[in-house]
C-alpha cells in the first residue's frame, strides 16, 4: 500500500466541481486507488508514504489527439494545411518503413508523455502496422493507457504511404486481434481521414467497427474549409462532412474526431445523437490557421483536449490548455480553473469513453497521478506566493506551468516514472 499526501485536486465523475483537499491522501493499492480523504496524521503500519508537500496531486493527463510519427517535424512551417502534410508530415511518415526509426521514436516519444505527466493518450502511427507494434510495445513497457492503430489510406498521398481498402481491413484486424485489450492497451480504427479514404476503404473499417464496437474510431473531421470543398467533390452523394463518415458506419459511441472547426447544425446534432466526440487540438488550430473551435455549438457532446503533435507545437498539457482558454476568449467564452482541469483529465476519458477507469482521482479507478509542483519556476512560485485560493492557484499553474511543473508521474503504479 502507497499513500500519496499532498495538495488533492480532481474532478469528480457526474459534476463540474473538483475536489479539493490542501492536505490529502491518495492511498494506493495494486496500481488501483482505494480511497482519497483528508490526511488526519495517523501513520500506517503498511503504507509507503510519498509526502510530496504543498505540491498538487491530479489525476494524469489525458491527450485525445495527437501523431507520435510526427513528433521529429513538431514545428515545420507550412502554409496550410495542404502544404504542411505535403512538405513535411508525409515525408517524415514514410521514414517509418523503417521499423528501427519507428522503435526509436516510440520510445522517445513514450517517455516524453511521462515527462509531461501525459498517461492516458489517442495516438495516431502511420500507414505501416510496425509502426503500432512499436507504440504499443513501448506503452506496455511504461503501462501507459494508449490508444492506437494503423492509418488507413488509399488515395490523395504519395505513394510509399498508401494502402488498399483490402489491406487496411487485413492489417487493421490483426493489429486489433493482437493487441487489443492488452494490459492497458486499446486498438484504433483509424482511417486519417475522408480525403485520403476511397468510400470502399471506408465502408470496410465502418465494418469492422460495426463487428467491434467496443474499439474506438478516431479521424479528422472539417479541420479547414479547403478541406471541407474538397470532400464535398470527392463524396458527391454526401450530405455533408460528416455524413461521409455516417454512411460508412463509422460515427457511433466511441468515435472521436479531431478539430470539427467547420461544422454545420445538422452535422453538429448527428454527432450528438450518435454519442460521438471531439478532440478540441486549440494550438494546432492555431500554428495552421485553420479556425476556431467554438465550444458552446457542441452542448451534450464529449469534448477531450488534444496536443495534435504535429501541428501542435508542445506534449505539455498546461501549454494546450492555454490555447484552449485563448480559442474560448476568441469566442467571447471563458474556461475557469475547473473546466481546463476537467477538460485535460475526465473530459478526455469520457471522450475516449475509458471514464471508468482513468481521467480522476477516485476509488477504484487507475492510480494515475501527476504531481504538478507550484514553485517550478520563478514566475510562477512567485505568482503562486500571492494567490488566496485553489482555483487562484490551479489557474495560475495552468497559465504559467510547463514541463518544469510536472514533479512526478505515477502510472498505475507505486514507482513513479519522472
Amino acid at each position: 500500500m502507497d499513500i500519496h499526501l499532498g495538495h488533492v485536486i480532481t474532478p469528480l465523475s457526474g459534476s463540474r466541481e473538483l475536489l479539493d483537499l490542501p492536505r490529502g491522501a491518495v492511498t494506493v493499492e495494486q496500481g488501483r486507488i482505494m480511497s482519497i480523504t483528508p490526511w488526519d496524521g495517523t501513520p500506517h503500519p503498511d503504507a509507503t508514504i510519498h509526502d510530496h508537500g504543498e505540491c498538487l496531486i491530479i489525476p494524469g493527463f489525458v491527450d485525445t489527439h495527437v501523431h507520435y510519427p510526427q513528433i521529429g517535424a513538431i514545428a515545420a512551417p507550412g502554409p496550410d494545411l495542404a502544404g504542411w502534410l505535403k512538405h513535411h508530415i508525409y515525408p517524415a511518415e514514410a521514414r517509418f518503413a523503417d521499423e528501427s526509426l519507428a522503435d526509436a521514436t516510440a520510445e522517445f516519444f513514450t517517455s516524453q508523455l511521462i515527462a509531461n505527466g501525459v498517461t492516458t493518450a489517442a495516438v495516431f502511427a502511420t500507414v505501416h502496422p510496425g509502426s503500432v507494434e512499436a507504440l504499443f510495445r513501448h506503452a506496455q513497457r511504461h503501462n501507459l493507457r494508449i490508444l492506437s492503430g494503423k492509418t488507413c489510406m488509399d488515395r490523395n498521398a504519395p505513394e510509399e504511404l498508401l494502402d488498399t481498402p483490402e489491406s487496411a481491413l487485413a492489417e487493421s484486424a490483426l493489429l486489433l486481434d493482437r493487441w487489443h485489450g492488452q494490459g492497458r492497451l486499446e486498438y484504433a480504427i483509424t482511417p486519417r481521414f475522408a480525403l485520403s479514404s476511397s468510400p470502399e476503404q471506408l465502408r470496410n473499417l465502418g465494418e469492422l467497427a460495426a463487428a467491434h464496437p467496443e474499439v474506438l474510431v478516431q479521424t479528422h473531421l472539417a479541420e479547414n474549409r479547403e478541406e471541407c470543398e474538397q470532400v464535398a467533390k470527392l463524396f458527391p452523394d454526401a450530405l455533408d462532412y460528416t455524413d461521409v463518415y455516417e454512411q460508412a458506419g463509422l460515427v457511433h459511441n466511441r468515435s472521436i474526431f479531431a478539430h470539427a472547426l467547420h461544422l454545420s447544425g445538422r452535422e453538429v446534432g448527428a454527432l450528438r445523437n450518435r454519442g460521438a466526440a471531439v478532440a478540441h487540438c486549440p494550438s494546432s488550430n492555431f500554428f495552421l490557421g485553420s479556425g476556431v473551435f467554438e465550444r458552446n455549438r457542441f452542448q451534450g457532446i464529449p469534448i477531450g483536449l488534444g496536443s495534435d503533435i504535429g501541428a501542435g507545437t508542445s506534449l505539455c498539457p498546461l501549454a494546450t490548455l492555454r490555447a484552449a482558454h485563448s480559442a474560448a476568449r476568441l469566442q467571447g467564452d471563458t474556461l475557469d480553473a475547473a473546466e481546463l482541469l476537467h477538460l485535460a483529465t475526465l473530459g478526455g476519458a469520457e471522450a475516449l469513453g475509458v471514464d471508468k477507469r482513468v481521467g480522476s482521482l477516485e476509488a477504484g479507478k487507475d492510480a494515475d497521478l501527476v504531481v504538478l509542483d507550484p514553485e517550478s519556476s520563478p514566475i510562477l512560485r512567485h505568482r503562486a506566493d500571492q494567490t488566496t485560493n485553489t482555483a487562484e492557484l490551479l489557474f495560475a499553474v495552468i497559465m504559467l506551468g510547463d514541463e518544469r511543473a510536472v514533479a512526478q508521474t505515477f502510472i498505475a503504479d507505486a514507482t513513479p516514472l519522472r
